[in-house]
């Protein structure tokens, strides 16, 4: 991962590897009048990971992965998605991605069944081939029983999976997950945990915000802390532990600023 002054290079320079990166980002910036919600953010992530994007309630990890998923215009900056520019070449950069956001809008009034068509139809996914995958992923998440019923009633457990589902539903080469496992039973944390690993092993880049800082500690091939709009620190946890033995937990208090809370809890227990 790339930090540091964003340059004028074009943003298809910064490729690695046999292609571009799967994620991008220079200079990426968020605000909201003399609020600044994101403060230069660079990333170069590349294919086949797993990183984990992890920093304190308002710290930017929403705001972030929004302005890298086209949803929010950033107020400077630019990122790309496999070398597609998210601003100038929308489509094709949202072609390549799957996105579950922290709260997941899955149309209550369609069946499980109907959404997972309706988001094959958004991806132009083959019909014959979107039957297949939603198939085998009603399947993997343990929801065929419910694929006839109304979204509305699913419980927050079936909701998030089938959100992840309507992700996946066109095999992207990237995905976004913002707070994937929130909720979640130890049954189906497990399960979106263990699809994760084997999502990489194909190929697939996943990014993820997280509270839970052992997916981060035991899943992650790379972790990015933002603190305040701004990144402190990127790399693996050997580079973020810089020799030492600490954990993440010890890292992330550190450098945002939570050790003195972490001091006095011990001084309270």
């Amino acid at each position: 991962m790339e930090s540091g002054t964003p340059t004028s290079t074009p943003i298809g320079a910064y490729a690695g590897g046999d292609g571009p990166s799967a994620i991008l980002a220079r200079g990426l910036r968020k605000t909201y009048g003399e609020h600044v919600a994101v403060a230069g953010v660079d990333l170069a992530i590349g294919r086949g990971e797993i990183v984990a994007f992890l920093g304190p309630n308002g710290a930017g990890k929403t705001t972030t992965i929004k302005m890298l998923t086209g949803l929010l215009q950033p107020s400077a900056g630019s990122a790309a998605i496999l070398g597609h520019d998210i601003q100038r070449d929308p489509i094709a950069a949202k072609a390549s991605f799957g996105y579950v956001p922290d709260t997941p809008n899955l149309y209550g009034k369609l069946k499980g069944w109907e959404y997972l068509r309706f988001m094959a139809r958004l991806y132009r996914v083959p019909t014959a081939r979107a039957e297949a995958r939603a198939a085998e992923l009603l399947r993997l998440f343990d929801l065929t029983d419910a694929a006839s019923d109304l979204v509305e009633g699913y419980s927050h457990g079936m909701s998030q999976k089938m959100a992840l589902a309507g992700a996946l539903v066109h095999d992207p080469r990237v995905l976004f997950l913002d707070e994937p496992t929130v909720g979640l039973d130890p049954r189906s944390a497990r399960l979106i945990k263990d699809l994760l690993v084997q999502l990489r092993a194909r190929g697939v880049t996943v990014f993820l915000s997280t509270h839970i800082l052992e997916i981060a500690e035991r899943m992650a091939d790379r972790v990015v802390i933002i603190d305040k709009g701004a990144i402190v620190a990127a790399g693996t946890l050997a580079e973020l532990r810089h020799g030492g033995s600490g954990s993440l937990e010890d890292i992330f208090l550190g450098l945002t600023g939570g050790a003195e809370y972490a001091e006095l809890a011990g001084a309270l227990g």
